[in-house]
């Protein structure tokens, strides 16, 4: 692929009146002769061996019955729904149903505590929720009576909630109630910002269907490709990459479930049922080369890699092994891919590539002005891409943060001769850990409620599978003593708060922060202490583990993964 004639001749299709649904997955994918019959979908489940293959054509005869149902609830344009569902399939057909109806849809992780549902529930102002078996006892004494609540795949009648099931009584042809519009809200994402509470970017019908075509690009993705993305429900990347972008493509959405992740059973499964394109995080592909790659024999045409720059001996390892190169990539919740190492292009290792067409950006500083290392910045106006959010939603319902000339991302890059970006660290100290990002005030906020804790800061500390995990230093009011049984009361605090792919898994008991010279607390410092595990600075203090403590793992909820 020529990257430069890409982006000279890429357009963005005009923002006119479209239902992806509808227009494109019913319209083309499910009625077109070369594609009807494929699979839109292939799940397989590790522990059992079984495997769910359901063509384009069933899915939007699926979709069209539990838009039916939806609707016969009472569900109707502009409403928002809370989606909380793992892998299965009622979790693509929901989705699809939603965008036939113009319900706008909220992805939650099931790793959520009731707190956080609660959160969600309030300020996405949920009519609906639609959520796993397991997630039923987390509902207990939320939403009130106005929230319709169904439940998937349920083994027994469960009191106050509509079976999912009930969708199959219903029509499989489906009626729109009038014409979708671009600007249309779709879906409602819940992000980790530098506040307390997770910020609300809403995206539209145009946004992530239309926007998707950068993903696909970067990804490489054609017509009957075999794609597997490994992302959790919930956060944006599983959109991404599970769902606009294969099928932007025709290609077929595939996942394995596996009880604990399993790197050689799923590596087995990618040679087995012909996978031919692979996006993963950094995190797995660290534990991927912990095999005999070589040993597998892949069908993979193209290997990417999204979340953090992964390190240059596990790319060198994947092209010893498979003779394939892995492509970074890198976007936001706010946006589609935005930046890549798109097939075609030669691939810097460290680098996120440069920008995908549509996307025009600069590397700006703090005043605005362009430079070599600063904010990724989009340009809006005239060239606002179609991938990006219509905006942070205030509780108050206004839209803000891309409504000017210009995005600011939050992230911080350098930029080579070439245009290729380096990723160099968060304008706001959010950071990744296994892919999730984490918002450092977040789980500030939450220390600070423990009775002895007077202060804290949480940086990311070095960890040679998730990348980084989180770590809080903290200061204890005066009467407290700097000892274990401390350490695990606040671990016991935590436990009960955060869910499983937040928590905190190491606590350094301090008797001083660093500050500036207004009482901010410097993170950077800590940080830098994090980084180079200098045990010798003045700053330092008691460090306790998670793993120190074996009674925490009583705590952990039940369904919970570890992450």
């Amino acid at each position: 692929m020529n990257y430069d004639k890409a982006v000279a001749d890429f357009r963005w299709p005009d923002p006119v009146p479209f239902n992806w649904a509808l227009d494109w997955f019913d319209a083309e994918l499910a009625r077109n002769p070369d594609s009807k019959d494929r699979a839109a979908l292939w799940i397989v489940e590790a522990a059992s061996n079984r495997e769910i293959k359901p063509s384009f054509e069933m899915m939007s005869r699926r979709s069209n019955q539990v838009a039916n149902f939806l609707r016969a609830q009472g569900l109707q344009r502009g409403d928002h729904l809370l989606l909380l569902l793992g892998n299965v399939v009622p979790l693509w057909e929901t989705m699809l149903a939603a965008m036939k109806l113009g319900v706008v849809v909220i992805p939650a992780t099931t790793l959520l505590t009731p707190d956080e549902l609660r959160d969600r529930l309030d300020r996405g102002r949920a009519r609906v929720v639609v959520a796993s078996q397991d997630q039923v006892a987390k509902f207990s004494g939320l939403g009130g009576g106005q929230l319709i609540r169904i439940v998937v795949n349920a083994s027994e009648k469960q009191d106050g909630w509509l079976a999912y099931e009930q969708a199959g009584e219903f029509a499989d042809a489906f009626t729109p109630d009038g014409p979708t519009n671009a600007d249309d809200p779709m879906l409602l994402y819940f992000t980790s910002g530098t506040t307390a509470k997770p910020k609300l970017v809403l995206h539209s019908q145009r946004s992530y269907p239309v926007g998707g075509l950068s993903t696909m690009y970067w990804l490489g993705l054609q017509p009957g490709d075999v794609h597997l993305n490994i992302s959790s429900p919930g956060w944006a990347k599983h959109a991404w990459s599970c769902f606009f972008a294969p099928w932007n493509a025709g290609a077929t959405v595939f996942v394995v479930n596996q009880p604990r992740f399993d790197a050689k059973g799923l590596l087995a499964t990618i040679a087995r049922c012909g996978v031919t394109t692979l996006c993963a995080p950094p995190t797995v592909w660290r534990l991927f080369i912990q095999e005999k790659l070589s040993s597998f024999d892949v069908s993979l045409r193209e290997v990417c890699g999204a979340g953090e720059p992964l390190n240059p001996e596990v790319i060198d390892q994947v092209r010893t092994a498979w003779g394939l190169t892995i492509r970074d990539g890198y976007g936001q919740t706010e946006t589609t891919a935005l930046a890549g190492n798109s097939p075609g292009q030669k691939v810097k290792v460290g680098s996120m590539g440069r920008p995908m067409p549509g996307y025009r950006v600069q590397i700006t500083d703090a005043d605005g002005q362009v430079t070599n290392e600063g904010e990724v910045t989009l340009v809006l106006g005239a060239d606002r891409p179609a991938g990006l959010m219509q905006g942070y939603q205030g509780d108050d319902g206004k839209l803000s943060g891309a409504d000017g000339k210009l995005y600011r991302s939050g992230d911080v890059v350098s930029v080579d001769d070439e245009g290729y970006l380096t990723f160099v660290g968060r304008s706001d100290d959010v950071f990744k850990s296994s892919d999730y990002r984490i918002s450092p005030f977040e789980l500030e906020s939450i220390l600070l409620e423990h009775e002895l804790v007077a202060e804290a800061a949480v940086v990311p500390s070095p960890d040679p599978i998730r990348l980084a995990i989180p770590k809080a230093y903290v200061l204890l009011v005066s009467s407290a003593e700097s000892s274990s049984q401390t350490a695990l009361s606040i671990f016991q605090h935590l436990h009960t708060r955060l869910a499983p792919f937040k928590r905190i898994r190491r606590i350094e008991l301090v008797t001083e922060l660093p500050k500036t010279i207004s009482g901010k607390i410097r993170r950077v410092q800590l940080r830098r202490l994090e980084h180079e595990n200098d045990r010798g600075d003045l700053l330092r203090g008691n460090e306790f583990r998670e793993e120190d403590f074996p009674e925490l793992q009583k705590l952990r909820p039940a369904g919970s993964a570890e992450n």
